[in-house]
């Protein structure tokens, strides 16, 4: 990977962490699946009008959308209202042994054995992690970020395709368009009330809906496919994947006061080790 991509990868995880944690606070105003949903119409909003339709890619995108996007970002979001925001930023790295698990099954990519080693260990870190006391009888929230985070490996194997096709840029905004009503639909049903939460929703939790939104969503996902367009998936994920737990341990600590336990941090120093085993090849390995 060259200078130049590493440089736009290195913004994902700054973005992603923060915005991820700071999405929690919001929830007060907005429940998770109607945030999501506002956040993706938001991006689809500016994004949108400078592309043309992907004619041919629409049923693709479609499908994307709905497993990436409506379905990852619904569990995954539900599962951060129930647990805190520093457990949950390292449970979502969970992602990356989920990925090589999918990429083999559905890629045909056989592991090495190190990359096998990595996934035991990242999930001995899950279990160490969910000893935490500040998790004690939450799995229901636990199980919803870890099942998110598998479904987010699935639909980054489904849009890698996709992001050989079309304009980086582009792909965010289709995909957007796609998921954000379906959010909406799917709030209206699962939560209810939305003309209340959106009428009664405080001013610092819609200013949160706009950075998600009109920021974090663009700027990351459009520097995300960008280079994976260019670079192969296991070259991206290390820059993006460990510069997240720093990013949102910090934010978790320092914005919401936050104070994680000895068992998430070193359930949390297991998966990455675990996660680093995965990612890192040796020269020549492919």
């Amino acid at each position: 990977m060259n200078l130049k991509d590493t440089l736009v990868a290195s913004l994902v995880p700054i973005f992603l962490g923060f915005g991820f944690v700071i999405a929690k606070p919001a929830f007060e105003s907005f429940p998770p699946i109607l945030l999501m949903g506002i956040r993706f119409i938001f991006a689809a909003s500016i994004l949108i009008w400078w592309f043309p339709i992907p004619k041919g890619y629409l049923k693709k995108i479609f499908i994307a959308s709905f497993i990436a996007n409506t379905l990852q970002y619904s569990i995954t979001y539900t599962g951060l209202n129930y647990i805190d925001a520093s457990a949950a930023v390292l449970l979502v790295q969970t992602e990356v042994p989920f990925g090589v698990i999918f990429a083999y099954f559905m890629l045909k990519e056989k592991p090495t054995v190190r990359a096998l080693v990595g996934i035991g260990i990242a999930f001995v870190g899950v279990y160490i992690l969910t000893g935490s006391p500040n998790l004690d009888g939450k799995f229901f929230g636990i199980g919803l970020t870890i099942l998110g985070s598998a479904i987010w490996a699935l639909g980054q194997v489904i849009v890698k395709p996709l992001s050989k096709e079309i304009n980086p840029l582009a792909l965010v905004a289709w995909l957007a368009l796609f998921s954000g009503p379906t959010l909406i639909f799917l709030s209206t049903i699962i939560e209810g009330n939305t003309i209340d939460h959106l009428t009664t929703a405080e001013f610092n939790h819609w200013m949160i809906a706009f950075y998600i939104g009109f920021i974090m969503q663009p700027v990351t996902y459009g520097c995300f496919y960008y280079v994976l367009k260019n670079n192969p998936l296991y070259k991206v994920l290390p820059i993006v994947t460990m510069g997240i737990p720093p990013t949102g341990l910090l934010a978790a600590i320092f914005l919401l006061g936050e104070k994680p336990t000895t068992e998430l941090f070193i359930g949390g120093t297991v998966i990455i080790f675990g996660v680093i085993m995965i990612l890192y090849k040796k020269k020549g390995e492919v």
